[in-house]
């Protein structure tokens, strides 16, 4: 049974088949006089049962059929009404014609169609009479008698718009003699079938073919044929198959089944050849595809493609596909092409293990379906919109594109692409839930062991204010509480005058079953700090932590803080990771944070939950202020601020509280509460005057997000920018014209560090721009390239209060550049500024450096789009990082002098900014990244990569030294999480935690 055959042949089955099939042998009509009397002898009879009428019918139209070919439609007539009278009677079942198509002839005897197959690939066609009901995508039953000599393989093609493929067709064991039921699914839109009867010359009756609609999908189905049809269950009307997959690399076929794969590598990937290239222009373009894995489904699964236009596969143009492992249905993916596609990579896993490809399909679809599409998308998967109109959607997502200036459809877009990251993190995170997080959480036994040895086994007191709490959310977060495995602690709760009646009755409920509970109930509604600070009268306790009304603890919650109390005598706030909780109880969404990271929490409230305060310390600064309902919390770790110091601040990186997503809170949506930002605003403002800073704030690039605008002296202070170079005039030249003409900060002066330029037109342009501008000047440095000792060189040449090491492959972006970075640079408490980096094709090349992930160091989100918020819009954040790259650097040159420079004997080329950064820090300094100064960054063109022996041993020496005088801190950098991946700099989960 050959596929190939006649593939391209495609049969319209809304057109008559004689204008379609030509030069076939079709048998010859019957005798059609004796067939309208039996007609009539038949219809005579009253009680002819409904199969026979049927069956006569279906032969009346074959006959129809036939002598239309012969051009007798004239007799036809009666048994035309005939069939459509049929046809309204019974619209499950239509029979279907057998239109001979290859190695196929036909003969008339003894009133018996006989056909005879002339070869070894005889085939089919089977129309139905009735198209239209066979429109609707449905189960089927197609069903013949069949008589040969012996006992047949038998095959059905299904042509979906690309030509009869083995892939598309289902197999079976045909008995000699009988009849034959086979189940199929036929989708919408379908354009042909084709029954493969044998596979050797013979001679064989067939006839008495229908196709008979099904309920339901049937429960037994043949396995062998299971992907054909799920393929067609599945498949969307409208897709087109563009090409043909051709395996290249690590993949083998499991058996005959040409859609069932091995993957015997972590890097499979098969080419997609496109038949027709002009159907995939630039634009949008729509890929529907399903992936069976036959490993734990719970794994996480990223496939991907890859984009060529013309210029070979990059890591730049791909495409990330998230598995549906939720339930049967296709995964569906959405995205823009700036270029034409020529040919696709698709790679389906990335481990070794068996998958079965059961849809695959991909079209060109237009701007406003892919904006309804994506909506759609938004309201089942992303945690901020689930359950939106898309007008809803469209409304709450305003203030980005007025932020941002960017359209809907860009704001949607980059929305949608953060859900196609969060799948795969959800994926991973169930996974870290069922198999990481049980094993770090202690036995009650060694628990209750554990308290015993505290020396001061402390008595938090849980506020909680209430207000017309579900009663369902409320009991659950009472009882979070109650299964505490630590047992000192107590519940005050304030009721903040709610006027449904369950709420009191349910905390008087369990005030009489818990000594431990406390509650009070305000006679006037005051709102949640009012309310908190009623609940804060009842505490007793050394600690305070704080907990919403619908939100609960898990059981080992308030163990883990009191370790952390007793570890940390001098605690004066702590704080967890947490995660969200939606209403059915399932987890998403984790928060893995860093250490103590000030400038981040100055930018958007990270700490948030679990938060834990010394209750002399809220006494101190009279518990939550009024007026900045919203942003309460943030508010008051403001307050504490100027009483304690950073070291008091502990983090402890467990996920310690479940915070609810119902609709209306900010769990859910921030933009579900605007005024949030406003009363955010507000507290940072109040903070900043309170404390003799006179900074301006305003909201950041995304709600709940704040831009703060530190001042810089007048005069402003000198720069001093150091570029080091060597030929490739080009470079150098776009870096300086950039600087020169686009930054609105101007006291600053430019060194180029030359380090033995040869090429006429580098030294030519070297004249010339120190005659055009003054602030240039040209340094020469004659000595092998040591990138230390050449800044160390124009350190100690500059006159500017603020050195900044910038690279030869450098463009400014945004004009205010270095006003923002002078700004941080010149604050006491900074030490080393960084900036906001991308490569030529707009993805990141630098948002702050990671410590320890890959080895040494690593950049934080590196290649993400530029357009992405990252998690928790970390992205648009201003934060502390423990080192960020020297390729824009500002810092004070008092302090570069005081941590001696950069170190140019055991750090020559790599990871010297980073060592740099480090040194800084230990004075006490924060380092600090900044996603408002934006630059391009052409990486290492200028110096090429460690290609030889010689940079090798170079490269290797240098990771030794960091990683021997930085070892702890490579270990577990503050600024990162330990339960984030240490392999990759994207932060997901740790790859070490899924295995």
């Amino acid at each position: 049974m050959n596929p190939e055959t006649n593939t391209q042949v495609t049969v319209n089955m809304d057109q008559p088949i004689d204008s379609q099939v030509a030069g076939t042998a079709l048998a010859p009509p019957r005798d059609l006089k004796h067939q309208l009397l039996k007609i009539k002898e038949e219809n005579a009879v009253l009680s002819l049962e409904v199969a026979q009428l049927q069956q006569r019918v279906h032969e009346q139209a074959s006959i129809i059929r036939r002598l239309r070919n012969l051009r007798a439609v004239k007799w036809t007539k009666p048994f035309q009404r005939i069939s459509h009278w049929w046809e309204q009677r019974v619209q499950s079942r239509t029979p279907a014609d057998l239109i001979p198509y290859h190695h196929i002839m036909g003969s008339r005897k003894k009133g018996q169609d006989i056909w005879i197959s002339t070869g070894d690939d005889p085939q089919f066609l089977i129309q139905p009479v009735y198209k239209e009901m066979t429109r609707e995508a449905g189960w089927f039953m197609l069903e013949y008698e069949f008589q040969c000599t012996h006992n047949s393989s038998q095959q059905l093609f299904f042509d979906l718009g690309e030509g009869f493929v083995s892939a598309m067709s289902l197999t079976w064991e045909a008995p000699a003699s009988g009849r034959i039921s086979l189940p199929i699914y036929l989708p919408s839109g379908w354009h042909a079938l084709r029954l493969d009867p044998l596979t050797h010359e013979a001679t064989f009756h067939m006839d008495h073919v229908f196709l008979r609609r099904l309920s339901k999908r049937p429960d037994h189905l043949a396995p062998h044929n299971s992907s054909t049809y799920d393929y067609l269950e599945h498949h969307k009307s409208g897709t087109k198959v563009l090409g043909r997959l051709s395996p290249i690399q690590q993949l083998a076929k499991v058996g005959n089944n040409p859609l069932h794969w091995q993957s015997v590598g972590e890097d499979p990937y098969f080419i997609w050849e496109l038949n027709d290239t002009s159907e995939l222009q630039s634009g949008w373009h729509a890929w529907q595809f399903k992936l069976h894995t036959t490993d734990d489904s719970s794994r996480s699964t990223m496939s991907r493609l890859y984009l060529d236009s013309g210029d070979g596969f990059n890591e730049v143009e791909t495409v990330n596909l998230p598995l549906n492992h939720s339930d049967d249905a296709p995964s569906s993916r959405v995205f823009f092409s700036k270029k034409n596609i020529t040919r696709i990579r698709f790679d389906p896993i990335d481990y070794p293990g068996e998958f079965r490809i059961e849809t695959l399909g991909m079209e060109t679809i237009h701007a406003d379906e892919s904006l309804h599409i994506m909506l759609d998308h938004l309201s089942l998967h992303h945690p901020n919109h689930l359950e939106k109109s898309k007008d809803s959607i469209l409304h709450s997502i305003q203030p980005l594109c007025d932020a941002s200036g960017a359209s809907p459809l860009e704001v949607v877009s980059r929305l949608y692409e953060e859900t196609q990251v969060n799948n795969n993190t959800l994926i991973d995170y169930k996974a870290w839930m069922n198999s990481v997080e049980p094993s770090t959480i202690p036995s009650n036994q060694a628990i209750e062991q554990s308290i015993r040895l505290f020396a001061h086994p402390p008595l938090i007191s849980v506020v909680m204010p209430t207000y017309n709490t579900p009663e369902k959310y409320l009991r659950l977060c009472i009882e979070s509480i109650i299964k505490q495995s630590y047992p000192h602690w107590e519940l005050c709760i304030a009721d903040d005058n709610s006027p449904q009646t369950h709420v009191q009755r349910i905390l008087k409920e369990y005030a009489q079953r818990d000594p431990r509970i406390k509650y009070t109930i305000r006679e006037v509604n005051g709102h949640i700090s009012a309310a908190s600070n009623s609940a804060l009268a009842l505490a007793t306790g050394n600690f305070v932590a704080l907990l919403d009304h619908d939100d609960e603890l898990p059981s080992y919650a308030l163990y883990f803080i009191a370790e952390a109390i007793n570890a940390h005598p001098d605690a004066a706030v702590i704080y967890s990771d947490e995660d969200k909780i939606d209403e059915a109880g399932s987890r998403f969404e984790p928060h893995f944070k860093s250490d103590w990271n000030p400038d981040l929490f100055l930018s958007q409230n990270y700490v948030s939950h679990l938060g834990v305060y010394r209750r002399t310390l809220l006494e101190q600064i009279s518990g939550f202020r009024l007026g900045v309902e919203g942003s309460q919390d943030q508010d008051l770790l403001l307050r504490c601020l100027p009483h304690i110091n950073a070291t008091q601040i502990i983090h402890v990186p467990r996920i310690l509280y479940h915070w609810r997503t119902l609709p209306g809170s900010t769990a859910m949506a921030a933009g579900e509460k605007t005024y949030t930002t406003d009363a955010g605003i507000k507290a940072l403002e109040d903070y900043f005057q309170q404390t003799g800073q006179q900074v301006r704030v305003e909201m950041g690039k995304v709600p709940n997000t704040y831009r703060t605008h530190y001042p810089i002296p007048t005069p402003e202070p000198l720069v001093s920018l150091l570029i080091p170079t060597r030929d490739k005039v080009e470079l150098v030249e776009t870096a300086v014209r950039s600087i020169l003409e686009k930054s609105t900060y101007q006291n600053y002066e430019i060194l180029i560090l030359d380090n033995g330029s040869i090429e006429d037109a580098t030294l030519s342009y070297f004249i010339a721009i120190q005659a055009q501008d003054s602030r240039v000047r040209v340094l020469r440095w004659d000595f092998p390239f040591n990138y230390s000792a050449i800044n160390n060189f124009g350190a100690s040449q500059a006159k500017g209060e603020i050195l900044g090491l910038i690279n030869n492959d450098i463009e400014v972006i945004s004009p205010e550049w270095l006003s923002e970075m002078v700004s941080h640079a010149i604050r006491p408490e900074i030490g080393c500024v960084g900036a906001k980096l991308y490569y030529p094709d707009e993805t990141l090349q630098h948002a702050g450096v990671l410590l320890g992930v890959g080895g040494v160091a690593n950049h934080a989100h590196l290649r993400s789009p530029r357009s992405s918020l990252g998690p928790f819009a970390r992205l648009t954040s201003v934060q502390n990082f423990s080192a960020v790259t020297a390729a824009v650097l500002l810092v004070k040159k008092r302090t570069f002098n005081q941590v001696n420079g950069l170190n140019e004997k055991d750090l020559t080329i790599a990871f010297n900014d980073v060592d740099f950064c480090l040194r800084v820090r230990q004075l006490g300094l924060r380092n600090i990244w900044t996603p408002y100064a934006e630059l391009y960054h052409y990486e290492s063109i200028s110096r090429g990569s460690e290609d030889n022996p010689e940079k090798l041993a170079r490269f290797n020496a240098e990771v030794e030294y960091m990683q021997t005088t930085w070892g702890p801190l490579l270990e577990q950098d503050p600024m990162y999480n330990p339960n984030l991946n240490r392999s990759k700099p994207d932060y997901s989960i740790a790859s070490d935690a899924l295995q």
